[in-house]
């Protein structure tokens, strides 16, 4: 506790209503407080930091001149969203951030009254906050009573198609909300396109740094009697400075924009906007990720996210590690391709770190393009690339690709085009839990006609996927691999194009044959080893392929042995499901034949260490070697045989 920052006034404060009798000037210091607090307790969990530095002074003025739980506040994705928990009686469990049995990294309803919609996800804010006002004025009920509601959301979020479908509907809809523009230049990575432009020169035109009244209030929200005239002097200085603003074309009031780090300027404007505001306002501040930590301001992703580090350093406390990650692997490999096939490129939405892309838009910058978080657009876009002659990798996370699905469908699959795509944290995640899981894309990906899906067991053969893709032209082809470290398996210097819809046989052995889809394929060989010890050999294979799925050898399979069981990293529907399918249409069930598929339960699982997930999973050697032994019925020591 000695190394804990000094916080009097935030101790004193364990709920937002606390705030309410405290002066603008103790409202100051209580950000400060609140900055140094988030700060001590993502250095003992890690997490999101640049994020939730960036809206210390917003989340302060936010709570103090709103009335949560009643008024909703929304945070977009959320990672921003630690200053708000300390603020909403989660203080005491802080320092469990993102761990088994701790608070989530994100909003979370069934967490506190005080996050009023989950979210992880971007760009979801401003539909949630329309859906609450509507049902405001409908009527609706809620324990803690409906207000106003308030979405915050980060200029990397306003790229994504949503936030403008949610703004169109809401500014014809008329309905009294509020979103607050969290413009800091940076979303994951330095946003990118055309918004981005446009918001950086609307607060860069003198204009605007001079008109104090311009930014600190709407002419809709002036007396009546100064009303028309300042509209109109609004309006000349817009259309001299900027041309008009995108926001009130979609019906929105403008204000802005403000320095979100100044409370002086912060608190005025929002008790201006509660107490007058009718129709969808929009205010527009200017924030700083990372704010007040100089490690994390200097960062290249602004301290987005951090292992547990040293407060007075900011170095990261990472363990050291011999086997390249995943991601590194698919990354170094593509790069590889590129320097040989001109035609290789890739797309990424908003996340060229991590998907490991960083070094093909380094070396390659014309070939590599980060599309800003648009998933829907980046699949459509590698669709007309593939169209055009072009082999495009298509690189983002599983959780991501699943908001770019009907792309996916209609405009690669049906038209089957050599879209590549890398589908990077299948799987389990982590600290990030249900919300960031690659859970569905096995299912969602080998459903599809003519799609051809791969799984790596290791990073070996990953390298493998990566060229086997390259290599592919005859439709869109996929590969899933996880976060972190590989096996520590060593590199082919030449990764080999694998032959489609071909597996491998790991270990030969009698009686049972375990199939692996993907990198549980370490636990099937460590549960293998501890039913040797029992007398049991099993076979093992590596499917490398769940579409198309390697006919031959799964019969062979069943020939050789009493049972099957299939291992994956994926929910019902997937790999799995498509081998009973076969094994179904070849009548095996009709001769008694014993098959069970592992694969993740049907529920969310929360956040906690992969290892820690997948023992809720049941898919760890342990329960791999006990469902041998089921299917065998084969007792374990001390237990006895139904």
């Amino acid at each position: 506790m000695s190394d804990r920052p000094h916080t009097p006034l935030l101790d004193q404060i364990s709920r937002p209503a606390d705030m309410k009798g405290l002066s603008d000037a103790q409202l100051v210091q209580l950000a400060h407080e609140l900055r140094q607090e988030t700060i001590s307790a993502v250095s003992e969990t890690g997490g999101h930091l640049g994020a939730g530095l960036g809206v210390v002074e917003l989340t302060v003025a936010l709570h103090a001149v709103f009335d949560t739980p009643r008024d909703k506040l929304i945070w977009d994705v959320s990672h921003q969203s630690y200053p708000h928990k300390i603020l909403t009686e989660r203080r005491d469990r802080i320092r469990t951030l993102r761990t088994k049995g701790g608070l989530s990294g994100f909003t979370k309803r069934s967490e506190s009254p005080y996050d009023p919609f989950g979210a992880a996800h971007s760009s979801t804010s401003i539909s949630a906050a329309l859906g609450f006002s509507v049902a405001r004025d409908l009527g609706g009920v809620v324990p803690e009573g409906l207000g106003d509601a308030i979405a915050v959301i980060g200029d990397g979020s306003m790229s994504a198609g949503m936030a403008f479908e949610a703004m169109n509907n809401a500014g014809h809809l008329d309905k009294r909300m509020f979103v607050i523009l969290n413009d800091n230049e940076m979303s994951i990575a330095p946003p990118v396109g055309a918004l981005s432009s446009y918001l950086s020169r609307l607060y860069a035109e003198e204009p605007f740094q001079e008109l104090k009244a311009v930014a600190k209030g709407a002419a809709s929200l002036l007396p009546e009697p100064f009303r028309e005239g300042a509209k109109r002097a609004k309006d000349m200085i817009k259309g001299m400075a900027v041309g008009g603003t995108l926001f009130e074309s979609l019906g929105f009031s403008y204000i802005g924009p403000i320095d979100g780090h100044d409370l002086d300027q912060l608190l005025p404007v929002l008790r201006t906007v509660k107490a007058r505001a009718r129709g969808p306002i929009l205010i527009h501040v200017l924030t700083k990720k990372g704010k007040g930590y100089a490690p994390a301001e200097a960062a290249r992703d602004k301290g987005h996210a951090t292992a547990k580090f040293d407060v007075v350093t900011g170095k990261q406390q990472k363990a050291p590690s011999n086997a390249p990650s995943y991601t590194g692997v698919f990354g170094d490999e593509l790069v590889k391709l590129a320097a040989k096939d001109d035609k290789i490129c890739a797309v990424t939405a908003a996340m060229p770190d991590g998907t490991g892309l960083a070094l093909m838009a380094e070396r390659y910058p014309s070939r590599c393009f980060d599309v800003g978080i648009a998933e829907q657009h980046g699949v459509t876009f590698a669709a007309a690339l593939a169209a055009g002659g072009m082999k495009p990798f298509c690189a983002m996370y599983s959780t991501f690709l699943q908001r770019g699905y009907d792309q996916v469908v209609h405009d690669v699959a049906i038209q089957r085009l050599p879209v590549r795509f890398a589908i990077d944290r299948a799987g389990l995640v982590g600290a990030d839990g249900a919300t960031h899981a690659g859970s569905f894309d096995i299912g969602f990906m080998s459903n599809l006609p003519g799609m051809v899906v791969m799984a790596a067991a290791d990073e070996a053969e990953l390298a493998h996927m990566v060229t086997t893709a390259a290599a592919y032209d005859d439709g869109p082809i996929a590969f899933r691999y996880p976060r972190g470290e590989g096996e520590g398996v060593d590199m082919p210097e030449t990764p080999e194009v694998l032959e489609i819809g071909k597996g491998r046989i790991i270990q030969d052995g009698k009686r049972v044959a375990l199939l692996s889809f993907g990198t549980r394929l370490g636990e099937v060989r460590k549960a293998a080893e501890a039913l040797a010890a029992k007398g049991i050999t099993p076979t093992i294979a590596d499917a490398r392929f769940a579409k198309p799925l390697d006919r031959e050898l799964i019969l062979q399979l069943v020939a050789d042995h009493e049972a099957l069981i299939t291992i994956e990293e994926g929910a019902v529907g997937g790999f799995g499901s498509h081998v009973a399918q076969l094994l179904s249409d070849e009548g095996v069930f009709d001769r008694g034949f014993k098959f069970r598929s592992m694969v993740l339960p049907d529920t969310f699982i929360d956040q906690a260490s992969p290892a820690d997930m997948y023992e809720v999973a049941a898919m760890n050697a342990p329960q791999i070697e006990a469902k041998v032994l089921e299917v065998l019925g084969v007792a374990r020591i001390g237990e006895k045989r139904a």
